[in-house]
């Protein structure tokens, strides 16, 4: 077998430094130069090796000249945990604050809502007429000052004309769903979808991830007891720094979330 192009050798050879750990995250890479000279490449074919790694998610442009290893600083979902009430208490914030605050790291959150129309797919999650007015509640979340995912909620006309707060362009202190089950609009039920793809050109801005990095499309449809959908809410994910775990069963605990810092 004939081997590798000598851009997929370089490519190989640094990625092999980054997951042994001689290229820590947030280190510099060595410079092309040295590159060069390690390699005996030519200077464009040491940019197609990087490349490669840029593509991947591990890599990215320095500030200034250079590159740099990627930093991926994970953070875990508890997605059996996420928005249930009785995990948390009103001074603890939303669902995103409270999960995040509990595992030692900072939350902020870009807040805007407006009022739009229903599309096909929220229509037919909403049980709604395609075009129905519908409030539209848009976060863009941070972890550590990073973003980490956007979410887009919407909300039926109906619901909103019954608690106002929903239609409100400031942030609900305590969370949407305890606001809505204090007043008796308890969510009971859910239905989840979860897809993987790559990021449109204005995800990949707000997020800010480069070229190759996917996200996660978590769409979750709230329900009352009597059935009826309540709310459609679409998040998207960094796919680097994101790991989802559930728990199904009856289990009162998980013997994995103290490993996970949980």
């Amino acid at each position: 077998m004939s081997p590798a192009p000598l851009y997929r050798q370089i490519a190989d050879a640094v990625r092999m430094d980054i997951s042994t750990g001689r290229l820590p995250p947030g280190s510099k890479l060595p410079s092309e130069r040295e590159l060069i000279d390690r390699f005996g490449a030519a200077r464009g074919t040491v940019r197609a090796g990087l490349n490669v790694l840029i593509t991947e998610g591990l890599i990215t442009p320095a500030q200034g000249r250079g590159y740099q290893v990627q930093q991926h600083e994970v953070f875990t979902l508890d997605a059996s945990r996420h928005e249930n009430l009785l995990f948390s208490r009103p001074e603890d914030g939303d669902s995103f604050n409270n999960d995040v605050t509990q595992v030692g790291r900072t939350s902020s959150q870009e807040l805007r809502v407006e009022v739009t129309e229903a599309s096909a797919e929220a229509a037919t999650r909403l049980e709604i007429p395609i075009g129905d007015r519908v409030v539209l509640r848009y976060c863009r979340y941070f972890v550590d000052e990073t973003p980490w995912s956007i979410q887009a909620t919407q909300y039926p006309w109906w619901l909103v004309n019954a608690h106002p707060r929903l239609a409100d362009p400031v942030d609900v202190r305590e969370g949407t769903t305890r606001y809505l089950a204090d007043r008796g609009v308890k969510q009971v039920d859910f239905h989840d979808e979860w897809s993987t793809r790559m990021p449109t050109p204005d995800e990949a801005r707000e997020l800010q991830i480069g070229p190759g990095v996917p996200i996660l499309v978590w769409v979750r449809t709230g329900y009352s007891p009597a059935s009826q959908p309540l709310r459609r809410t679409v998040t998207v994910l960094r796919g680097d720094l994101s790991r989802v775990t559930y728990d199904i069963g009856d289990r009162k605990s998980s013997p994995h979330r103290e490993a996970e810092g949980q």
